[in-house]
Formats: C-alpha cells, sequence, structure tokens
C-alpha cells in the first residue's frame, strides 16, 4: 500500500535486467561488438519511449532517476537562460527533488514565486497569470502531486503562461503521472518532463528527461560526452532496458488499468468513511475522486500520530507511508498538507494509502478491517 514510494519490479522487467547484466554487458561507448549491442539497446530503449510520448527520440535523456531528472531540467535550464531574466514560477505542492534545486537556485540570485493551491491541491490560475512576469525564464508544476494525488491542468497551464510570456520554458515532474496517464508533451506544451523507472515497475536509479529540441540547458555533469553532453557518463544499460519494457508495459491496456484502479479507490474511501471515525480523506471530495490521480489516497486520522499507525499497520503486514519517501528525510510537517489547508492538529496524524495495478480489492478490504481494529485501540491509549 505505498506503490507511490516505490513499485515491485516485474518479472519481465527483471528477466531484461538480468539479461542486460549477465549477457549484453558491453559498455556502450566501446567500438567492439559488445559495445555496439549495448548501444543498439539504449537506441532501442529511446525508440520505446519517445514511442509512448509521441516524441523524438533524441529529445530523451537517461538520468538516474526522478531526482536527478529534475535538478537537471531547473538548475540547467536556469542557468542556461539567465540572461533573459532571472524569474522562475512553481507551487508549494512540489516534491523536495524541485524545492530543494529552487532554494539553491535562490541562493544563486534567482527569485522563485511559489503559486497557492486549493483545497484539492490544484493551482489557482489566476493568480499564476499575476505571476508570470517579462523576466520569467522558467514556470515548474508538478503533474501528480505524490503525497494528495492531485492533478494538475497541465495544458490550462502551458496555454495560460504562454499567453502572457511566450518564451517561458514549461516543466514537469511527472514522476507519479508517467505511466498513469497518456501524456503527449508537444501536445501539452511541456518543455521539459521528469519521469522514473521505479514508480511503474521499474528498476530504482533509473529515469528520463524529456527536453524539447531547441530547449537551452546547462549540464551539472561534465565528462565522455555520452547523451549529447548534456548528461554524459557511461549509461546504465540494464536499468534503461528495464525502464522501457516497464513503460511499454504500463501502456498497455492503460485505460482499463485505470478504470479498475478508480474502482478499487472509489471503494476504499467508501469503505472508509463507512467502517471508520475520526477520519478525513484529503483533496478529494465527495463526487470529485476521478478528478484526482487513481493510486494516491491521503487520509487524515483525528487523535492518532501517523508514525504510530504506520507501526500498527505494518505489524499487520500493511505497508503505508506518513508522506512522500523523500520529504520524510526532512523535518517539519508535511508542506503539501500545509498547502492545502489542514490543520496544525492533523498534520501528525495522516498517512498516505498509494495502489499499483497489481493492488487488489481484497488488500483493501484487509486494509480497512485492521484500521477499524487498531483505531479504537490507539486512541483509548492516547487518553489514558
Amino acid at each position: 500500500m505505498d506503490n507511490a514510494a516505490t513499485t515491485k519490479v516485474s518479472e519481465a522487467v527483471a528477466g531484461k535486467i538480468n539479461d542486460m547484466m549477465c549477457g549484453t554487458y558491453g559498455n556502450p561507448s566501446s567500438k567492439h561488438r559488445k559495445g555496439f549491442d549495448a548501444e543498439q539497446e539504449i537506441k532501442s530503449a529511446a525508440k520505446s519511449i519517445a514511442g509512448l510520448c509521441k516524441c523524438k527520440e533524441k529529445e530523451i535523456y537517461y538520468t538516474s532517476g526522478g531526482t536527478e531528472s529534475n535538478n537537471l531540467a531547473l538548475i540547467g535550464t536556469a542557468m542556461a537562460n539567465k540572461r533573459r531574466g532571472r524569474h522562475i514560477v512553481t507551487s508549494q505542492i512540489e516534491h523536495p527533488s524541485v524545492t530543494e534545486p529552487l532554494k539553491f537556485l535562490e541562493q544563486q540570485g534567482f527569485e522563485v514565486t511559489y503559486l497557492p493551491v486549493d483545497f484539492m491541491g490544484k493551482i489557482k490560475e489566476d493568480i499564476l497569470s499575476e505571476a508570470v512576469r517579462e523576466d520569467t525564464i522558467l514556470v515548474s508544476v508538478i503533474y501528480v502531486n505524490n503525497e494528495i494525488g492531485s492533478v494538475q491542468n497541465i495544458s490550462g497551464i502551458s496555454k495560460r503562461i504562454r499567453t502572457h510570456n511566450p518564451n517561458i520554458i514549461f516543466h514537469t515532474d511527472a514522476v507519479q503521472a508517467f505511466g498513469k496517464y497518456r501524456i503527449i508533451p508537444e501536445r501539452e506544451g511541456i518543455d521539459l518532463l521528469s519521469a522514473s523507472a521505479h514508480k511503474l515497475h521499474g528498476p530504482k536509479g533509473t529515469g528520463f528527461l524529456y527536453i524539447k529540441e531547441g530547449t537551452k540547458i546547462q549540464p551539472l555533469f561534465y565528462g565522455g560526452g555520452q547523451q549529447k553532453s548534456v548528461r554524459p557518463g557511461t549509461e546504465n544499460v540494464p536499468g534503461i532496458a528495464g525502464m522501457a519494457l516497464a513503460g511499454i508495459n504500463a501502456y498497455q491496456d492503460r485505460e482499463n488499468k485505470a478504470e479498475a484502479m478508480f474502482t478499487l479507490k472509489e471503494n476504499f474511501i467508501r469503505s472508509l468513511k463507512q467502517e471508520l471515525n475520526g477520519i478525513r480523506i484529503n483533496a478529494c471530495e465527495c463526487g470529485s475522486i476521478r478528478e484526482t490521480a487513481p493510486h494516491v489516497v491521503s487520509v487524515c486520522f483525528e487523535q492518532i500520530k501517523s508514525e504510530v499507525l504506520l507501526h500498527a499497520l505494518e505489524d499487520r503486514g500493511i505497508y503505508v507511508s506518513s508522506g512522500s519517501a523523500c520529504s520524510s528525510n526532512h523535518q517539519g510537517f508535511s508542506s503539501v498538507l500545509r498547502a492545502i489547508g489542514v490543520e496544525e492538529n492533523l498534520l501528525d496524524s495522516t498517512l498516505r494509502f498509494s495502489f499499483s495495478d497489481e493492488t487488489t480489492q481484497e488488500e483493501l478490504e484487509y486494509t480497512v478491517k485492521q484500521l477499524k481494529e487498531i483505531l479504537p485501540v490507539l486512541r483509548k491509549y492516547r487518553r489514558m
């Protein structure tokens, strides 16, 4: 129940990775046959991913995952375009791999505007219009929020910012969206898109950054010139091959998979509300479930510390999160929950349940049953 943090690598992907590690293990920069075979795997993966995104193969750059993709997109773009301006716009509910690079850029003399969101985690687009300026060079908005599952109107945001300033570069952190939504960057006005393999039954340590042709970006690393020197270093051939296969598998029958996951989410939320007292579902009002991502449910449990409940569920074989797996390494309460207006007394009483295509109705029913047993006991001890 913590699939937004990571997913289990599928057997097919694990097999592909093993084949690459034990068979096609050459350095793709080598001139001999082993190197050529590895290079072909990389090219084949780029063709597959580009096919999913309906973009050019040369617009796909491999990285070590979402964090590196976001850092390269933000810092690389800001540094390459700083002569045009030093203003950046983002939201108050971004992942730490976006907010931390932006803090670094602020230290380098850039100005960052953090846009507020409503109770569902949606950007207030009229405020976005007011925030965009002539010296705005970059806008970065998360596609699907990793903690509460809010989904932004990416196409609408792109059109709005281009109306005010057509030269703005638009980035989206699509780590929680790629594999769940059919994303066509060109159609949605996206210049930079970050994705990560391990969110869709692929390997950890592998991701990609879509960079629209013609977008100016400065590399973070310098070395052997691989990937047109934008991201040099010997490519992770097993990870790249595994990511491409995971992407292909994720998009096979995607609409039916999404429908099944939404049904699970609706049933789960309905059961939580019927069976449990003293809870609140974040960023998801009645009738609006389908406006959110199909795989994330954020729940506040009154009078119970999230970490206490997390470990109580763990004892019963249920694994959940108290928020972003990355933000849990930062001290303090979730900035995302604060941004959507969660009361102070509930900030430390929130758990995130997140699904994959393998999640079953039986697992959700078991989870609700265990919560129904655990909550009264924990609340009783809290009052003693």
